[in-house]
């Protein structure tokens, strides 16, 4: 029974069972009202009843009366009783069959024969119209015999509500846990890796909670294959630290003994010498960043001015080559951050789009409001490069990735940088992400919460 199959199928077997029982109680009961009204009275003794009642009724309430009371035995009786004046018209408007209608042209059987037919009476209101009553037994139908209320009320509403309750709380239980999977999904994919779902199931021992186990194992898996893949970033950068150290050591004193003409392989040593060093510095600040480490202090900035100063300082080195970086919309804009920290991560994206916006254009950066998210700030970098294809824009973002020849090694990138500004957007609880513009060119996106105890919406 800890299987959730048994628990879907024996949940559907109980409710149709239940149905079941109350379509049968259903159906005793009109078999039992119908035969007690059979013992009390015959279908004879009735319809002299309600001849009985209508005259009455025609004497003291008149037609008004006598309609009311006519709505008011077709809505109790199975049998249609009908009030049919000399016209053939029924007097609540109900169609009369041509079967009904012979009958009561037909003139009775001579005395002493036996009456195949119930008499058919004659209701006269004082002043008014004569009606026949007449049983119309032919339009007794089995939708009619299940609308009655005496038939339906209580086992048919007790059937609705035992099913429908155990129908909610068997989708109650079957969804709130795939819930969690989904939300515990989401997070893991947005990298908390320290997530475990298996624990907030209880003592749930079907499919779902194997599920849970192995979406918990495979999530413990996978933390401590990307921790021990960071701790080797780590450890190998700062290995590599100490022979480049000696490295340029050594190519110090090799100038220093060799002064009388240039060398052009001690200068290719040590431009080669510098890359590394930048790569190492690069690996170091990403592994630094993959451990959370880099907000131990945070203040409030004026992105604003942040952004103003990584433009202006682009803007100068970029400029012999005919690129240029404009600002198109600056709001004052306060944030609590770590100065260093989002200054690098911003000015990686800047840099990366003054490296590939075509000669004789500019890179374009606007500082606006989120106006989706109350709350946030907007920052647009747009340059007017090739852009990248449209399946790598999710990569783009990931450490040593290149997606084509215009941002290959040639370019003098490494593929850390757009991986550093997003793990330090991210610790400042903001998000960044790329497209293709429609005009051409690739525009960055990057979204801050001007409340650092915002969530994003």
């Amino acid at each position: 029974m800890h299987r959730l199959v048994w628990k879907i199928f024996f949940s559907f077997w109980f409710s149709l069972i239940i149905f079941a029982g109350a379509s049968l109680t259903l159906a005793s009961l009109f078999v039992e009202q119908a035969r007690l009204d059979d013992s009390s009275q015959s279908p004879r003794d009735r319809l002299k009843q309600h001849l009985e009642e209508a005259r009455r009724v025609a004497q003291s309430e008149d037609a008004d009366g006598l309609v009311a009371w006519l709505k008011e035995l077709d809505r109790r009786e199975v049998v249609p009783i009908l009030l049919i004046d000399r016209h053939g018209r029924d007097l609540l408007g109900r169609s009369v069959s041509d079967h009904l209608a012979e009958r009561i042209e037909r003139p009775p059987p001579p005395r002493g024969r036996h009456r195949r037919t119930l008499p058919r009476g004659l209701v006269q209101i004082p002043g008014g119209a004569e009606y026949r009553l007449v049983p119309d037994f032919r339009a007794v139908t089995l939708q009619r015999v299940l609308t009655r209320p005496r038939v339906m009320a209580i086992p048919f509403i007790a059937a609705a509500i035992i099913s429908g309750l155990m129908s909610f709380f068997l989708a109650r239980y079957l969804s709130r846990p795939i819930r969690r999977l989904s939300r515990a999904t989401r997070r893991f994919g947005s990298g908390d890796l320290g997530l475990r779902v298996a624990p907030t199931l209880g003592g749930r021992r079907d499919e779902v909670a194997e599920l849970a186990h192995d979406f918990d194992h495979m999530a413990e898996r996978l933390q401590t294959l990307i921790s021990a893949q960071r701790q080797l970033l780590s450890d190998v950068s700062h290995e590599l630290r100490s022979p480049l150290a000696r490295l340029q050591v050594a190519l110090g004193l090799a100038r220093q003994r060799d002064t009388t003409q240039p060398s052009p392989e001690l200068d290719r040593i040590e431009r080669e010498a510098e890359r590394l060093n930048e790569l190492i510095a690069q690996l170091l600040s990403l592994a630094r960043l993959e451990t959370g480490a880099g907000l131990s202090h945070t203040e409030s900035v004026d992105l604003a001015d942040l952004v103003a100063e990584i433009a202006e300082n682009t803007d100068f080195e970029i400029a012999p080559s005919g690129r240029r970086v404009v600002i198109v919309n600056r709001t004052p804009t306060p944030v609590e951050a770590n100065p260093p920290l989002l200054h690098s991560a911003l000015e990686n994206v800047v840099r990366n789009a003054a490296k590939y916006t075509a000669e004789g254009t500019s890179v374009e950066i606007a500082l606006t409001p989120d106006d989706q998210h109350p709350g946030w700030v907007l920052i647009q970098v747009r340059d007017h490069g090739p852009g990248v294809p449209e399946n790598r824009l999710d990569h783009l973002f990931e450490p040593f990735v290149r997606v084509g020849d215009a941002r290959d090694r040639a370019s003098g990138g490494y593929g850390l940088g757009l991986a550093i500004a997003k793990r330090a957007i991210q610790l400042h609880g903001g998000q960044v992400s790329a497209s293709n513009h429609a005009e051409g060119g690739l525009a960055v996106s990057i979204r801050l919460p001007t409340d650092p105890n915002r969530e994003h919406g």
